[in-house]
């Protein structure tokens, strides 16, 4: 595949006129190690795509289901792996739970020179016709979360790539995969913000009362707690960005989780997706 031009290296920084002609892209150096996720441009080979589950118990699977497979890091809530499709390495890296620690995967990411990243996640859902195991592919996200507003002012829509999206739904459709193209409501908490009264002190701020009703009366498909971090962030970067979510857990009849049984089903959908996506992605590019 032609990744264009090598990057030149000025004390890590690279000038870049995507966006803004003052723009200045930090990249880091060959063997330099980043802080948070111990990666190195040596070690993702060249990767500039990364999938990104938000538990690392998770990473190991969905770079398996990809292609073969190799074991990177692990340090605090990020784990890696280097996986191949159609003969290029694809990142996987977990970002822990929430906004804070994905921004910062993604900016140490973006210094190491990956451009579009895809978050492949579980999520909770608010609408009656998405069933447990079903996938949401999510467009556009609700901003109810506070990461990405150090990134960008409220006003800013917390929007998914188009292609990529495209593409994660047309590989759902091929694959006769259960799914929906949806809006989700991504929460900084996961029971206040998302309306859940089975908490220890079953209180939720009055702000958050009927807020569930609300997001589904103008449509949002779900409940989760990374995507709009994702979106808003990979924009202030440069990165294009997707997001897709198996339901376990469906709100409109129970807050309790899915058995281990539908989770399965649920993650070997979402990988199913993401594996098609990518061949076909990769496929297209490698003919140019």
């Amino acid at each position: 595949m032609n990744r264009g031009p090598a990057l030149s290296y000025n004390k890590g920084k690279e000038n870049c006129n995507q966006g803004s002609d003052t723009m200045d892209h930090h990249y880091a150096e060959p063997h330099e190690v980043m802080y948070h996720t111990q990666l190195s441009r040596a070690l993702l080979m060249g990767a500039d795509t990364a999938l990104l589950p938000g538990d690392p118990g998770r990473v190991r699977s969905l770079a398996e289901a990809m292609g073969p497979t190799v074991d990177l890091t692990s340090h605090r809530e990020y784990t890696s792996c280097l996986t191949q499709v159609q003969n290029q390495p694809v990142l996987v890296c977990s970002t822990g739970m929430g906004g804070p620690s994905t921004a910062i995967c993604l900016e140490e990411l973006a210094r190491l020179g990956i451009r579009r990243v895809i978050r492949v996640g579980t999520t909770g859902s608010i609408q009656e016709g998405l069933e447990l195991g079903d996938v949401v592919i999510i467009k556009a996200a609700v901003r109810l979360e506070g990461t990405s507003s150090h990134y960008a002012p409220l006003e800013f829509p917390a929007v998914a790539d188009f292609e990529l999206t495209q593409l994660l739904a047309y590989a759902a459709l091929v694959e006769n995969v259960p799914h929906q193209v949806g809006i989700c409501c991504s929460s900084d908490t996961f029971w206040p913000g998302q309306e859940r009264y089975d908490s220890f002190t079953g209180y939720v701020l009055r702000r958050f009362q009927g807020s569930l009703k609300e997001w589904q009366q103008l449509g949002v498909t779900n409940y989760e707690m990374e995507t709009a971090a994702v979106f808003v962030t990979s924009q202030a970067l440069g990165l294009k960005a997707a997001s897709l979510c198996g339901v376990v857990a469906k709100r409109t009849e129970s807050e309790s989780i899915a058995s281990p049984e539908i989770y399965r089903l649920a993650e070997n959908r979402f990988q199913t997706i993401v594996r098609r996506a990518l061949n076909e992605l990769l496929a297209r590019e490698g003919k140019k």
